[in-house]
């Protein structure tokens, strides 16, 4: 997407370390509460974006492409802007599993555990906005 569009990588790193310490800053200051309703929100609206993705991917292995989600439309760019926004409410998720195992005194591997899943999330994070400028920028 670089070659294509220069600078949208660079812009997409920035957009997302934003993200992150917007969204800490909301957690640290606990402007966002982390309560069982919000977890099974995140928790739901995020095996809902996997079945969608999935749903895609196996219907792409039999030549059947899904209309306007992966467009540059009004919709797909919709449907990204919820996307990222489910992947910053996931980053909550994560920094709550933090200062839990830490309260707690979770066993060693868990600070492995915790620090992947971050991780895992800063890079869906990251792809989604990519996702998201590739779009904006193909309207031009």
């Amino acid at each position: 997407m670089e070659a294509q569009y220069p600078g949208i990588a660079t812009q997409a790193v920035m957009l997302t370390m934003g993200v992150m310490i917007a969204m800490l800053a909301a957690y640290y200051t606990r402007l966002i509460r982390v309560t069982q309703g919000f977890m099974t929100g995140v928790m739901a609206a995020t095996g809902g974006i996997f079945l969608v993705y999935m749903t895609t991917m196996v219907l792409g292995f039999f030549g059947v492409s899904v209309p306007y989600i992966h467009g540059n439309g009004l919709i797909g760019i919709g449907f990204s802007l919820v996307v990222v926004g489910i992947a910053a409410m996931n980053l909550v998720l994560d920094f709550h599993m933090i200062e839990e195992g830490a309260r707690s005194r979770a066993p060693k591997y868990m600070e492995w555990y915790s620090a992947f899943a971050l991780m895992v999330t800063l890079v869906w994070l990251y792809l989604e906005i990519l996702r998201l400028l590739a779009k904006l920028n193909s309207r031009r």
